[in-house]
């Protein structure tokens, strides 16, 4: 690979690191032809993209966006490696978890997940890495939580209102008998 290449290939995986909060590098050593195939094609179909790239060239690109940010990955830059960028922080983490299933083999092992920038290690981590919930659900789970005692509020309001209207109404029966 001529040095032009690798400043190509290095500048392409900086966008991806830049533009994806969330990234797997997995081990996909003695996957046949005709399994990455299949793993690329599933990836396709989830919109998770599956590259493969040298490691000095994947920490090449790391160091150069912020190396103290992502200096906890490094240790998992060994090998074959295979990185897996999503949207969702959880999909490519069922994505591998099915393959193997199917496949019935230990490949693509998952060597390291980073996700919003919390590093996730091995393959035990996948578990914990398919009942992540998006920004989407928090947010809406935040919003609810916070909604609701304002419900309440604005129901004891309005119940304080029938309340002063059921009080002003006996008072003006009170007042009108007395007359």
């Amino acid at each position: 690979m001529t040095p032009q290449e690798k400043q190509v290939v290095v500048a392409d995986l900086k966008e991806k690191f830049s533009k994806y909060d969330s990234f797997y590098i997995t081990d996909t050593d003695a996957l046949t032809v005709a399994q990455v195939s299949k793993l690329r094609r599933i990836c396709f179909e989830k919109q998770v993209e599956l590259k493969v790239a040298k490691n000095t060239l994947i920490k090449k690109a790391l160091d150069q966006i912020d190396a103290e940010r992502y200096k906890d990955t490094y240790p998992a830059l060994h090998g074959v490696t295979a990185l897996m960028f999503s949207e969702s922080a959880k999909d490519p983490a069922f994505i591998i978890s099915s393959f193997r299933e199917d496949a019935k083999a230990e490949r693509p092992k998952l060597k390291l997940a980073y996700v919003d920038g919390a590093v996730f290690v091995g393959n035990e981590s996948l578990e914990t890495l398919k009942s992540l919930k998006s920004k989407q659900q928090l947010l809406g789970e935040v919003i609810g939580l916070l909604q609701s005692p304002a419900q309440r509020v604005i129901s004891a309001l309005n119940g304080g209102a029938k309340l002063a209207g059921l009080v002003k109404a006996i008072e003006d029966k009170k007042g009108g008998s007395a007359e």
